[in-house]
């Protein structure tokens, strides 16, 4: 598959991209897309705005098929990952005596959302360390009691990539009732993900990383059992059911997960992600994990010959499309430096540096990338 897709990818030929976990390069098809929205716009104005509307309901159909969503209208379509948990966590009818639990791994989106909520609500926001137990899960329910009303995880921690057992914890969540809200940013494009066998109440991503799709879009499933037990915090013409009756003055919210969408879509971004999703289910959610797979554990296999510390779990079940690790004789932060300056994008997280390849990664990237970790010394810089 590297040479299958290589056309779809034209990056600068001295540049090394190992940060799909940060943010990912288009590929040409999105690209394309992008340049031809803009030209209609130009020549045509709005002029065949119907085609705009019939891509915004490819894409979520799309997105309905990449979490195997029952119904494409539980789908809404909003800026960003942020945007997503802020509807759940503000939309939740909350009493002073509840509390959420969440890891104090995650990334600053879904932590800072639901501590927020103890200056607002009075509701305890119980943040725990996921390494203080047998597993990651177990440390989450130990500090569930009969006042916890939801759970909030990533489906994959941005740092070390140790993906979580998802299946596990929508058990438990069913048995005591509490809702589940899954960021899945780090793992939907890259992992496939299913609804079906991990019913949660909600879920969340940005498409710009893993999805190959550009900041400012992303996808919210907010199950319809949820719907309408939800406050609505942002309002506007969009989100009403009638919103092509501008003169009415009456108005209800959208049956279906348009009542979360207030304002004009991001038509750009649709396109954008339209375009990606498309190549990306082309392709196939399961060829793409299991070539991902393939570089991760080349990168671990090389990294343990030349004893470098792995900071990510490589167990079959835990893993993902990230891996970091450390040297131990060096400033780790510096040799980030030294490969950003040699042109490889990977990130600095946890104390060692993150690689994040996807499928269409060149083996010969990788082993740029690892001669220049290995070759690396202090005085480089």
């Amino acid at each position: 598959m590297d040479t299958d897709w290589a056309q779809e990818f034209s990056l600068n030929p001295e540049m090394i991209h190992l940060n799909h976990a940060g943010v990912a390069p288009w590929p040409k098809c999105t690209s394309d897309a992008v340049s031809q929205f803009a030209y209609e716009n130009f020549y045509n104005s709005t002029k065949h705005i119907s085609k705009w509307e019939k891509i915004e309901h490819k894409l979520r159909n799309l997105c309905k098929q990449l979490i195997n969503a029952d119904n494409a209208d539980d789908i809404a379509l909003v800026k960003n990952t942020s945007e997503g948990l802020s509807i759940v966590a503000y939309g939740i009818q909350w009493s002073a005596n509840d509390n959420v639990v969440f890891a104090q791994q995650e990334f600053p989106s879904n932590r800072i959302v639901w501590q927020s909520l103890t200056s607002r609500f009075g509701i305890e926001a119980r943040c725990v360390d996921l390494s203080k137990g047998p597993t990651p899960e177990d440390v989450l329910f130990q500090y569930v009691d009969q006042n916890t009303r939801l759970i909030a995880v990533s489906a994959v921690d941005y740092a070390t990539g140790l993906r979580m057992n998802l299946e596990n914890i929508c058990e438990f969540c069913q048995t005591h009732n509490i809702m589940l809200c899954i960021d899945a940013i780090q793992m939907l494009g890259a992992i496939p993900f299913d609804l079906s066998k991990t019913p949660a109440d909600f879920v969340v991503a940005d498409g710009h990383k893993w999805l190959l799709s550009p900041e400012g879009i992303g996808l919210f499933y907010c199950s319809p059992e949820r719907r309408e037990e939800l406050f609505l915090n942002q309002f506007g013409w969009h989100m009403v059911e009638n919103r092509n009756d501008f003169e009415s003055q009456d108005w209800v919210p959208a049956k279906d997960a348009h009542r979360f969408e207030c304002g004009s879509l991001n038509y750009v971004g649709i396109h954008a992600m339209h375009a990606s999703l498309k190549f990306i289910m082309n392709i196939g959610i399961e060829n793409i994990y299991e070539n991902i797979s393939r570089k991760v554990s080349y990168l671990n296999e090389i990294y343990e010959i030349n004893n470098l510390k792995i900071l990510s779990n490589m167990d079959s079940k835990r893993r993902s499309g990230i891996i970091t690790m450390q040297r131990s004789d060096v400033d780790n932060q510096r040799l980030f430096k030294h490969l950003i300056n040699a042109n490889v994008l990977c990130a600095f997280r946890n104390g060692g540096i993150r690689f994040s390849p996807h499928f269409y990664t060149k083996q010969n990237e990788l082993d740029k990338a690892i001669d220049l970790i290995v070759r690396f010394k202090t005085e480089n810089l």
